[in-house]
């Protein structure tokens, strides 16, 4: 097992998270600059191997890439077109393109659920920053492999290619339908959007507890229809509520929600929330452990990663309801932040092999990227600091 954070630290996090004022544009504007220093040091890092992509660092601090087939290889791309988007600098905009290109083979992915990650957060991101329509039909052609992995019986799109689950879907998917409704708005092609609000509407019904959480997978019977099996495969047993899952899982509703409208998934988002914020286990500077029933807790690790996925959603449910269900959900999203940007997470430059968060948590029962940055962590992260900006302008 990994060791746990020190007490010493925690209650310098919990101090800061509870100081109870706004970020101030001083100390957004320092931390954006830290993450882009941090971010053309990863990248003149990896720019020297050809078509490979940041994954994490080994248990020495050595890099660890991937080719652009690993699930996160979108990422990095995405991370640099956010700093590019607070930058503006053209040496960012060049490096975000050059590693966006590097995953451009991934629009014709069939064999699983990620195209979505891969090419959304990549492409989608350069579409939306720059304007460029040459990145239209990358986005299309994803939409359409990750169409082919829908099926009219489950009413969902089939994550893994595997053997142990006839059909399994697992929640991490309803990030991956923002690029079929984008597709949608872009082609105007309805059947991606209906396969989006069909999934979303099957996971609502199949992947949640009456108490709001989730399980990771739910096995559907290609036949008759249904589920046949659900658990919890990356958490720390079937029951329990493995924390990137619930934050996949608010993500998701929060966004269907933006896009469609649909009271439906508003209320789902907020009932997840609920359950996120009212847990007896979510520690005080409000980043979770990597499960909300680990055994171990408190002696166990938190999850940056779930923590920053929270913090984007929070703060954009922030803008969806009213004025007083806005508040609590702006006050738990910007103490996330808050944490996050403390010295607990957040890397010193130079160090944490050039990723900007510390301490994440990838597959615990494996032991595999465990306490360890992770690029989705800094994608999300960077994806709420520019949100909180926006939201906080004077």
């Amino acid at each position: 097992m990994k060791r746990s954070l020190p007490i010493s630290v925690l209650l310098f996090c919990s101090f800061m998270t509870f100081a109870g004022s706004r970020i101030s544009d001083k100390q957004l504007q320092r931390t954006l600059d830290l993450s882009l220093e941090q971010a053309m040091r990863l990248y003149n890092e990896v720019k020297v191997f050809p078509d490979k992509l940041p994954r994490t660092i080994d248990q020495k601090g050595k890099l660890v890439i991937s080719n652009d087939k690993w699930w996160t290889s979108g990422f990095f791309p995405g991370t640099l077109w956010y700093l590019y988007e607070s930058s503006g600098k053209k040496e960012v905009e060049d490096a975000a393109m050059e590693l966006t290109r590097r995953v451009i083979n991934q629009q014709y992915t069939t064999d699983n659920h990620d195209v979505g990650f891969m090419i959304y957060c990549s492409f989608g991101n350069a579409l939306r920053i720059t304007g460029d329509k040459t990145n239209e039909s990358v986005i299309i052609n994803a939409a359409k492999s990750l169409s082919t992995r829908f099926n009219p019986v489950t009413g969902c799109i089939k994550s893994w290619n595997n053997i142990k689950w006839q059909y399994p879907v697992i929640i991490d998917n309803m990030m991956n339908l923002e690029l079929l409704v984008n597709a949608t708005r872009i082609s105007g092609d309805s059947s991606y959007l209906k396969i989006a609000e069909t999934h979303a509407n099957t996971t609502l019904k199949n992947h949640f507890r009456p108490d709001g959480s989730s399980y990771h997978v739910v096995s559907y019977d290609t036949i008759k229809g249904g589920f046949v099996d659900r658990v919890t495969f990356q958490g720390s047993h079937n029951e329990s509520a493995w924390a990137r899952g619930q934050a996949w899982g608010l993500y998701g509703y929060v966004m269907m929600y933006r896009e469609t409208k649909k009271p439906a998934y508003l209320q789902h988002a907020q009932k997840i929330a609920g359950f996120i914020m009212q847990h007896k286990n979510l520690p005080k500077d409000k980043i979770p452990y990597w499960d909300f029933d680990a055994p171990q807790i408190p002696n166990t690790l938190r999850d940056a990663s779930a923590g920053a996925v929270m913090a984007s959603a929070f703060l954009e449910l922030s803008t969806l309801v009213d004025k007083k269900s806005g508040k609590k959900y702006f006050d738990i999203g910007q103490a996330q932040l808050k944490s996050l940007m403390s010295p607990v997470y957040f890397a010193k430059p130079g160090e944490n092999g050039n990723f900007i968060l510390k301490h994440s948590v990838g597959f615990m029962a494996r032991n595999n990227e465990v306490d360890v940055p992770l690029t989705y962590a800094d994608y999300y992260f960077l994806e709420a600091l520019l949100k909180y900006k926006k939201m906080t302008k004077k």
